[in-house]
């Protein structure tokens, strides 16, 4: 329980979910790029595309899909337990703090779904 009955102790949590929201964006945009710049280079090549030549990218991009993905889950419950340790004076009333975490919840549900694609796409 926080004594400090300030808002800015909300707002200082809610840019580091933010920060780490970004964090995991940018891993996740990363993977998607190293898994689709391996079938570029495939098709660039003129090589007939299977399921075995997809090899390392597929694997670095998906692992880099899932790595930002639990990263934004595990921003989104540290954010949740840090605003239920704060006190009525630091939440303004009408503003919503679980915004930022279910965004963070719908990030990682769509890293999620490109991963599935990918692996199981042929």
């Amino acid at each position: 329980m926080s004594y400090l009955d300030d808002p800015r102790v909300l707002f200082a949590a809610e840019r580091t979910l933010l920060a780490w929201q970004r964090s995991a964006i940018a891993l996740m945009g990363f993977g998607f790029v190293v898994e689709r710049f391996g079938l570029f280079l495939r098709m660039v090549a003129n090589q007939p595309l299977s399921p075995s030549q997809r090899g390392f990218s597929l694997w670095l991009g998906v692992a880099l899909l899932l790595t930002g993905a639990v990263v934004s889950v595990i921003s989104a419950l540290q954010f949740r337990n840090v605003v239920r340790g704060l006190g009525d004076k630091e939440i303004p009333r009408p503003y919503w703090t679980e915004v930022g975490v279910w965004l963070n919840f719908l990030l990682a549900a769509i890293a999620l779904a490109l991963a599935v694609h990918f692996v199981t796409s042929g």
